[in-house]
């Protein structure tokens, strides 16, 4: 194989196995390459991977190690992506009644979601994660493509148990914005004991959603790991139950009677470095 082919090739698999540790010898024995070489391409992988913007290459050393690809976008294209996000959610036209803001079509989009997803698995890089976690509906696109560039598997909260899933675990909360009880559901072959969950939304008012998931994390005796939201309602942030975690974007003002939205950067840009 020529270098320029294995280079391809060697690339291919990093990207599609992000976080996963990678060692010599298998690039070695795969492409029928000398290690050295094979650290030659890596070398250069790791450089254009940077260049681009899209992450690095992280080695680790000793017998058993190896590299890892870290997806990862710089603080450049990530302020510049946020901003553009901001100015499209502004549009008057997502008005909707009680301070919502319409975001199907956003969440529709394939490009958007992903960059989406890695900047919140960015933001999480050096977080030891073992599940990403999200309530249904409109948290599942976000949740699996963060999961994806953390390389781990969905977990994906109900308000209903469904037949098709066994056995469930069930916990009743109190919506924050609201103050309903509601229910939550998670089926008992989900999750094992000790998990490293990352908690992943769509938008938060006041957090009761996100509360009651990490409530029915205790019950598997799981553990919160972070918690990161495409959006969040800046008026709510007195009445909020829920207190450490990352935002995308804060939605500062909405008026209703002059059909204006007021939309600027979340806290989330401050964990990518």
């Amino acid at each position: 194989m020529k270098r320029s082919e294995r280079l391809v090739a060697m690339t291919h698999y990093l990207l599609d196995h992000p976080r996963e540790l990678v060692s010599l010898p298998f690039f070695s024995e795969t492409y029928q390459a000398a290690k050295s070489s094979i650290s030659e391409d890596l070398g250069i992988i790791n450089q254009m991977f940077q260049k681009e913007s899209i992450g690095y290459l992280q080695t680790v050393s000793g017998a058993a190690g190896g590299v890892k690809y870290i997806p990862q976008f710089s603080k450049e294209y990530s302020e510049s992506f946020v901003k553009q996000l901001c100015n499209r959610l502004e549009d008057p036209e997502r008005l909707l009644p009680g301070g919502y803001l319409f975001m199907s079509d956003l969440l529709g989009e394939p490009q958007t979601v992903r960059n989406i997803g890695r900047l919140f698995a960015s933001a999480f890089a050096d977080k030891e994660v073992d599940v990403v976690m999200t309530v249904a509906t409109k948290g599942i696109p976000l949740a699996y493509a963060v999961a994806s560039y953390l390389n781990v598997p969905v977990v994906i909260a109900r308000r209903d148990p469904k037949v098709t899933e066994g056995s469930t675990v069930s916990i009743n909360y109190v919506s924050g914005s609201t103050r309903k009880i509601q229910t939550m559901v998670l089926t008992k072959r989900s999750l094992q004991e000790n998990s490293r969950v990352l908690i992943i939304d769509d938008f938060m008012k006041a957090g009761g959603t996100i509360a009651g998931m990490k409530n029915l994390l205790e019950e598997f005796n799981a553990i919160t790991a972070g918690i990161a939201v495409l959006a969040e309602a800046e008026d709510e942030e007195e009445e909020r139950v829920v207190h450490d975690y990352l935002s995308l974007v804060q939605i500062i003002n909405v008026d209703d009677r002059n059909k204006q939205i007021k939309v600027t950067n979340g806290n989330l840009l401050d964990k990518i470095t």
